[in-house]
């Protein structure tokens, strides 16, 4: 059930976000994205001035203020994190005590031999290669032979072509609402305080 909330948060980013800065065959991009800073603060912009801000069907709440009411939120603990982020492959460990893995070949307790264990692993490092069996951690693999140093389907690290500028400009309006919205919020401020010392000045001329 929290795999289709995630996937359906990713389908309203890529409608209305990413074609955008991507576009797509029926509707070329409107923004000229010209590197990662600048698509950080769209996407930080977009998400705080259209995302967070419209009221969701079912909750009847913003995303911003059903997060608020939940209070602080605990952070995780660093190692655990990264734990969640490692890639999983079930192999079949050699009778010589050694599992073959993306073309690199490992060495592995002995007592394993035989057996069907889980690899835990950072894609972009098949160096560290944590060892699963029965659902206990039983020890590290440790590299005979590395051919490659990152899994196959790892993200690479490309950089897509830009997309041509055509169209509104969505992204530059929402900055500009986002930009609005924060000022009005610092202008209110300031009228509750200057109103209120002319209200007091009032009284006391009175």
């Amino acid at each position: 059930m929290g795999r289709g909330k995630i996937e359906r948060g990713f389908e309203t980013i890529q409608r209305q976000f990413l074609v955008e800065v991507t576009g797509d065959e029926a509707h070329p991009a409107r923004r000229q994205v010209t590197g990662l800073t600048e698509l950080n603060d769209l996407l930080d912009r977009w998400v705080r001035a259209v995302y967070h801000a419209r009221i969701h069907s079912e909750t009847g709440e913003t995303p911003q203020a059903r997060y608020e009411s939940a209070g602080p939120p605990a952070l995780p603990e660093p190692v655990l994190l990264r734990e969640a982020f490692r890639w999983s492959a079930v192999r079949l460990v050699r009778n010589t005590a050694t599992v073959a893995f993306e073309g690199n070949v490992y060495s592995v307790d002995p007592f394993l031999a035989g057996r069907k264990v889980e690899l835990i692993f950072d894609p972009f490092d098949l160096t560290d290669i944590t060892i699963y069996w029965a659902g206990r951690k039983v020890g590290r693999a440790v590299p005979q032979v590395i051919g490659r140093h990152a899994h196959p389907k790892a993200p690479p690290d490309e950089d897509p072509a830009p997309a041509a500028l055509t169209g509104i400009d969505y992204l530059q309006l929402v900055t500009d609402a986002d930009q609005a919205a924060l000022g009005e919020q610092l202008n209110l401020a300031a009228l509750d305080d200057s109103g209120g010392q002319d209200g007091q000045q009032d009284q006391e001329d009175r």
